[in-house]
């Protein structure tokens, strides 16, 4: 199946652009609740897939012997803004295993919390390693390596025991055996993974409903990462991040990750609408971050009755603004005759 239509810009009565791609609706039992596009899509999970990346910080026992608390797990799964409270948890993480940032091997970029890069420009300063979205992250896998005895000078490679353990992570919760999942570098430098949309959602229902059937420890491991969450929604965003926005408006019902080049996957908790709960798997097929991707996300949990009509309004449908800050269209969402 091609891509389908799911959002379109619309700038006075005229459509300027359209964006494509793929959806799979998974409930808590694997049973397809609704698709569009083309749902074996084959794409790579980047930043969507942190809570499996950080599994293994629970099991490898390596939380509780630094002494996480539950805001450095949930900041391990994170793709932060880089405001302060950020910046300060993860210091905290390097501190109680014996780094500090010079550790972290994720690059620099400007915080995506427009004030705190503004703020850096005004006082000439670089970014920190710390501002990066990925640094909790990377802490966490610091922690793994000190904890397991890897290296860490090496810890983002693919053959250290660290990445290979999240290699199993990723294989065990997708269902997709680790000879199967393609490999290539993220944005910050550490291994991601390449599997279907269908997969992705498989691996959010496991996450979020089927725990239980892997073994106590993994099990134990997504149940405090997802605790971690949803009681630290700011964290795993920040001011005006999807993420958090999504996990705040709905509150201990769905968690929510983004990943770059337009990958979001969430999970609703199991419920009385969805007894077994649900996994959500989209992919915008541009890439698209920032227009298609909340519109089409946030529509598709109203369709799902895990959002109430008036939640998240401002974004869905989002409003197409001039350089005066006048209202001249509108980003829709084009999934009514899909669910």
């Amino acid at each position: 199946m091609p891509a389908q239509v799911l959002a379109n810009v619309i700038r006075g009565n005229t459509v300027e652009s359209i964006h494509r791609g793929h959806f799979i609706v998974l409930d808590g039992e694997g049973r397809t609740v609704a698709s569009a596009g083309d749902p074996d899509t084959v794409t790579f999970y980047r930043s969507s897939c942190k809570f499996f990346q950080a599994i293994p910080l629970i099991t490898s026992g390596a939380a509780d012997a630094f002494g996480f608390t539950e805001e450095e797990v949930a900041l391990a799964c994170a793709s932060h803004s880089g405001q302060k409270r950020h910046v300060e948890i993860a210091a905290s993480m390097l501190a109680k295993i014996g780094l500090d940032e010079t550790a972290l091997h994720c690059g620099t970029h400007a915080p995506f919390y427009r004030p705190e890069a503004d703020k850096l420009i005004r006082e000439g300063k670089s970014p920190s390693t710390l501002q990066n979205n990925c640094s909790g992250k990377h802490s966490g896998m610091l922690a793994v390596a000190r904890r397991i005895g890897a290296d860490v000078a090496t810890y983002e490679h693919l053959d250290n025991p660290v990445q290979q353990q999240i290699l199993d992570v990723i294989s065990k919760f997708a269902e997709v055996p680790r000879d199967e999942i393609a490999v290539g570098s993220d944005g910050c430098a550490v291994p991601n993974f390449a599997v279907s949309i269908r997969a992705m959602a498989c691996s959010f229902v496991n996450l979020i409903s089927r725990a239980d059937s892997f073994d106590r420890d993994t099990a134990d491991a997504a149940k405090r990462l997802v605790t971690a969450a949803l009681n630290h929604p700011e964290l795993i965003g920040g001011t005006d991040r999807l993420d958090t926005q999504i996990m705040q408006a709905a509150p201990g019902r769905v968690l929510s990750k983004v990943g770059a080049d337009g990958v979001w996957l969430a999970g609703v908790l199991p419920c009385e609408q969805w007894p077994s709960g649900l996994a959500v798997a989209l992919k915008i097929e541009d890439g698209d971050d920032f227009l298609s991707r909340p519109v089409v996300a946030i529509e598709l949990l109203r369709r799902l009755e895990a959002l109430a009509p008036d939640d998240l309004v401002a974004l869905s449908p989002m409003p197409i603004k001039n350089r005066r800050g006048d209202v001249v269209g509108k980003v829709n969402a084009e999934i009514l005759h899909l669910l």
